[in-house]
């Protein structure tokens, strides 16, 4: 019965069992932060909703998880799963029996499960309010236990059973309204391949470098694999969420990590990530906050680093795009920039402001301690890179370019005179012109301009960043400050977006040093503790969302340069 299973072990609890296209998992995560006793069929339509309680029916088992096969053990006993399309999971059983219930137990005329058996087919299907979804479970092989609940109304359990004492094989299908009877038209050993071979190809496209010396790389091309859904609601495209835990949303600058870390393997893919938000953008050109199945949300924005993040982009894709693209690309990024020029500068100032911490997506970092409504020299910096961007493009599409290759030169003119302050960057209220210094690594990032500094600029700043160095990386908040704190957020974590972009600039500004020191640092700490959405900086124990992809992706974009630079120097 057992098929080998492919790929690396990782553990349900931190991880989700998914599939490329799937708005599906299973995993025992079932709200923010909240763990269940046993693992569910989870689906992120509308939402991150728990619809099926998944309980084998013998006390004591384990579970092993691989990127294409979920097992239950307990004695000989085994059951096992794995997807037969984005939307149908297949289970089977031997000497293990298994309950499905619903997660709900009330059923009110806004919200619950309800369990019915289907008279056309035979199937049972448990309809959900909170994803609008229907999941049938069709018996493929063996037969069903008992059945309780079915039609019942308000509080009840809704359950089936399958049992331990002969072999079982079911389909569970997630879809709206109806569909054809599920017939299964390969045996589940052949599908388990069919997602190896799927698994395998993906890894060799967006890895094929790894080795012995990046012995993530298979686990974290599987972390942006398995949180990739298919276009429905407002996804407008292939999307890489940020995880398939409560973090299932693509973020405004989030995205550009993934599509970095996309980009050499599979491009197409990498190129829908970058664009998906600009699917949103408003009037003033913004970006939204963050875009997912059932919300778009404009509250808050993102700050402006795909200039940077498109030049990156270009860089690893195995062919350029064609000008149709290209010129699309240019107007989108034109229209952003154009909101923080034309939206976010107050008469009579240079430089461009946020309107919370939010906006800078570092929510709340120490840098806002004194005031939320900053000029910033991190989103200065970040402007005058896509200025520089905007300036080659327009060249590269024969527009005129000497407009962003002035504004560039405006702001960072107005970064140097009214932000340093001779050893750092300040903030500063464009209402009352108050500037304030804080100890956040947020007011270093101007580094990531890298050669385009001033050097004895750049060279304080890199002693600045050693500052925040600790055993497993870059403090974003230094360990010894009166703010710091060991799950505060940006209040002391390390942050992948962070240290990927600090990388890069130090790297151009040639302090090569202390950029392979931080390179070298993350790269272990991901080793040691998996794809979180942040970690403690003194312990390097992962925290919070725990499989998320903009972790993943820069472990892979840094990996990937490093086995580079070994190529080269051997």
């Amino acid at each position: 019965m057992t098929v080998a299973p492919s790929g690396p072990e990782f553990p349900i609890q931190d991880i989700p069992f998914s599939y490329r296209g799937s708005w599906l998992n299973i995993s025992p995560v079932v709200a923010e932060q909240t763990y269940a006793d046993d693992l569910h069929l989870v689906s992120h339509q509308t939402g991150l909703h728990a619809v099926l309680r998944l309980t084998p029916t013998g006390p004591g088992s384990t579970v092993v998880a691989t990127p294409t096969l979920l097992t239950w053990r307990n004695g000989s006993g085994r059951i096992e799963a794995g997807y037969a399309g984005q939307d149908i999971l297949r289970l089977r059983g031997r000497q293990l029996g298994l309950r499905i219930a619903a997660a709900a137990a009330t059923l009110t005329p806004f919200s619950g499960t309800y369990l019915y058996l289907d008279p056309a087919d035979g199937s049972h299907v448990f309809t959900s309010y909170e994803t609008g979804r229907r999941y049938r479970i069709t018996v493929l092989s063996g037969s069903l236990r008992r059945v309780e609940g079915a039609e019942a109304l308000g509080t009840a359990d809704r359950a089936l059973e399958l049992p331990a004492d002969q072999p079982w094989e079911i389909a569970i299908e997630e879809y709206e309204t109806a569909r054809r009877p599920y017939a299964a038209s390969v045996t589940f050993d052949r599908l388990c391949l069919e997602r190896s071979a799927e698994f395998a190809a993906f890894v060799d496209a967006v890895a094929p470098w790894r080795g012995a010396d990046t012995p993530a790389a298979e686990l974290a091309a599987y972390v942006l694999w398995s949180a990739t859904v298919a276009p429905a609601g407002f996804v407008t495209r292939p999307a890489v969420l940020m995880s398939k835990h409560w973090m299932d949303k693509v973020w405004s600058w989030d995205h550009c990590f993934n599509a970095i870390a996309l980009a050499a393997g599979e491009p197409e893919l990498a190129w829908h990530q970058f664009h998906l938000p600009f699917d949103h953008q408003d009037a003033a050109g913004a970006l939204p906050d963050s875009v997912t199945h059932s919300e778009v949300l404009h509250n808050y924005v993102k700050p402006p680093i795909h200039g940077w993040a498109l030049r990156h982009l270009r860089r690893r894709l195995p062919e350029p795009p064609h000008r149709a693209a290209l010129a699309q690309t240019y107007d989108r990024l034109a229209r952003w920039t154009g909101f923080w020029l034309d939206a976010r500068r107050a008469p009579g100032h240079d430089l461009p402001h946020y309107q919370h911490g939010n906006d800078s997506g570092w929510d709340n970092a120490t840098t806002f301690d004194g005031g939320r409504v900053l000029q910033t020299a991190d989103l200065a910096a970040f402007l005058v890179s896509q200025l520089r961007c905007l300036s080659d493009l327009a060249t590269e599409l024969g527009e005129p370019a000497g407009r962003w290759s002035r504004e560039a030169d405006r702001i960072s003119t107005a970064m140097l005179r009214d932000l340093w302050d001779g050893e750092r960057f300040t903030s500063r209220d464009p209402r009352t012109g108050r500037r304030r210094a804080s100890r956040s690594l947020l007011d270093l990032m101007p580094v990531t301009l890298g050669a385009d500094l001033p050097a004895p600029i750049a060279a304080t700043l890199a002693r600045g960043v050693e500052t925040h160095l600790t055993t497993h990386g870059l403090a974003t908040e230094p360990t010894d400050s009166a703010h710091y704190l060991a799950d505060g957020y940006w209040r002391g974590p390390i942050w992948a977006p962070s240290t990927v972009l600090v990388e890069d600039g130090l790297r151009r500004a040639g302090h090569t040093g202390i950029a392979d020191d931080i390179s070298r640092r993350f790269l272990a700490l991901c080793e040691k503790s998996g794809f979180a959405e942040n970690f403690d900086a003194e312990t390097g124990a992962g925290l919070r969302d725990r499989a998320y992809t903009w972790t993943a992706s820069s472990y892979l974009i840094l990996a990937a340069a490093q086995e580079q630079r070994r190529a080269a120097a051997g």
